[in-house]
């Protein structure tokens, strides 16, 4: 699994014009799925992800975690997180997890971090056309492969 992280001072999830979902204070998380996922890399990455001490102290430093702040998340499905750009200029997706399959594991995703965060989670909707809004901290934008802990 693939994830992309942004700290957030707002963010929000359209489809076909309908807000579907808005957080203020938090992360945007997009969430990039393969064949080879299984519940192992859904358990380390919603831990990274609530305890990633990205947000700021007292003192000014990126010391506080998701947890600490009481800070809100918004989930994103995103197959492209898997494109391959090696040969030609279209994208390859064959590495992405086929629907039927990135589906079920999203909706545990979902339920993992609900279940870590102690709350429910905004997402966008699976398989839709969506457009995100979002605005930046400062800015803060991580990567994390679950295939790849270093």
């Amino acid at each position: 699994m693939k994830i992309v992280i942004q700290k957030v001072l707002d963010a929000s999830v359209t489809v076909n014009k309908q807000e579907v979902a808005k957080i203020n204070s938090g992360l945007l998380v997009f969430l990039g799925i393969t064949d080879t996922d299984t519940q192992d890399d859904i358990n380390w990455l919603c831990h990274k992800i609530i305890n990633l001490r990205i947000f700021i102290d007292d003192n000014g430093v990126m010391n506080k975690s998701l947890l600490s702040t009481n800070g809100d998340i918004i989930l994103v499905s995103q197959f492209t997180l898997y494109a391959s750009t090696k040969k030609g200029n279209r994208p390859s997706y064959t590495k992405a997890a086929r629907p039927d399959v990135a589906k079920s594991l999203y909706l545990s995703f979902i339920k993992t971090l609900e279940s870590l965060l102690g709350k429910p989670i905004q997402t966008g909707v699976f398989g839709a056309h969506m457009d995100v809004c979002l605005t930046n901290n400062g800015p803060v934008t991580i990567a994390i492969d679950s295939k790849n802990k270093e």
